[in-house]
């Protein structure tokens, strides 16, 4: 089995990713294929960039950053959760991001996203493009809902029609090909 990590984006008050994030990963967990962790931003709360070393080095100093460092290491692959904000993915995310380097690399990634009426895309794209700089695989498969409140009933839970299932299974078998695939180019490290 392989390592997903589904990282849920958002932080304010009243958000919903978790919601989102949840529904996933049971989906990702009845796949059978996956030992699944949600990481949530919103929990996790990491100050704003605040090493001294540029993280290619990994000489870490705070524990926060050592522990951020060792989650994303043991992880094969990703499933991003972002709402849009702006046009783009929020900023708790590009700094989850930027604390690391090399613990990124060589794994794949898929995207779940949500907003108005482009039901997150533009921030799936801006993350994709993110994502490929520190060698992540984004893949195209992807499940995005619009106008996503009118999916969250009044038990704060999300429902979802057959074809975002349909998705979501499509974007976890395609990520199985892709974790396969990468684990011979991850493990031929200088």
């Amino acid at each position: 089995m392989y390592n997903l990590k589904i990282i849920s984006s958002t932080v304010r008050p009243g958000r919903k990713g978790p919601v989102i994030a949840a529904w996933i990963m049971e989906l990702a967990k009845q796949n059978g294929n996956f030992n699944v962790e949600l990481l949530d931003l919103g929990e996790i709360n990491l100050p704003m960039m605040n090493e001294p070393n540029h993280p290619i080095l990994k000489k870490y100093q705070h524990e926060h950053t050592k522990w951020w460092s060792a989650k994303i290491e043991e992880a094969d692959v990703f499933i991003f959760v972002t709402a849009e904000y702006d046009y783009n993915y929020p900023a708790p995310l590009r700094n989850a991001l930027e604390y690391l380097s090399q613990e990124w690399g060589y794994k794949a990634a898929g995207i779940v996203s949500y907003g108005g009426v482009s039901a997150g895309t533009r921030a799936a794209n801006a993350l994709k493009a993110d994502l490929s700089t520190l060698r992540i695989v984004p893949i195209p498969e992807a499940v995005n809902f619009s106008f996503f409140q009118k999916n969250i009933n009044d038990q704060n839970e999300l429902e979802v029609n057959e074809t975002s299932v349909k998705s979501a299974q499509n974007i976890l078998k395609q990520l199985l090909r892709w974790t396969k695939g990468l684990k011979t180019i991850k493990e031929d490290r200088d």
